[in-house]
């Protein structure tokens, strides 16, 4: 069972730089990166919702669950 993350195929459909996504979400670009790529161990529904609102999306669109 694994957990996709999809935020860099939203960001690339709005066409939204990670800098400009980070500053206003209120994360450094590092982690924002960290999120990208799925090397963290989870995320905070304010994060999340922040997210959600500025690429104008849903939880399901940038989370994925895969069945191994």
């Amino acid at each position: 069972m694994a957990i996709l993350i999809n935020l860099d195929v939203i960001m690339a459909k709005r066409k939204v730089k990670s800098k400009d996504l980070a500053q206003a979400i209120g994360i450094t670009e590092q982690n924002l990166s960290l999120l990208k790529t799925g090397k963290i161990k989870g995320i905070r529904f304010s994060t999340l919702n922040a997210i959600c609102q500025y690429l104008e999306c849903q939880p399901g669109d940038i989370l994925e669950f895969k069945d191994d």
